[in-house]
């Protein structure tokens, strides 16, 4: 199951606190997931970090610049639990006869 992020709030040093749909929570620390380069440059400025924001449609963070991040990836982070394997297969498809 997917949950969306519906509630951020930065922490300081590339922080974040987020809370989940499911109301999981804690806080995960994007120098360690992170490469601040390209896109992500701009993220290394504590001020910029800080305008992160729910994204109402996405259900996950972003940033002015339109970054944003894997909300699964997010969820796996702050709960511990293993990022689900999205079988390909799983999804129905006409086979040749």
């Amino acid at each position: 199951m997917l949950h969306d992020v519906v509630k951020v709030k930065p922490l300081g040093d590339h922080r974040l606190w987020l809370r989940f749909d499911d109301g999981a929570e804690g806080s995960i620390d994007l120098s360690k997931e992170i490469r601040f380069d390209g896109v992500f440059e701009p993220l290394k400025d504590p001020a910029y970090f800080a305008r992160v924001m729910v994204h109402p449609e996405l259900g996950t963070i972003f940033w002015p610049n339109d970054v944003d991040l894997d909300p699964v990836v997010l969820y796996s982070r702050i709960t511990g639990k293993p990022i689900p394997d999205f079988d390909v297969d799983a999804c129905p498809r006409e086979r040749p006869a």
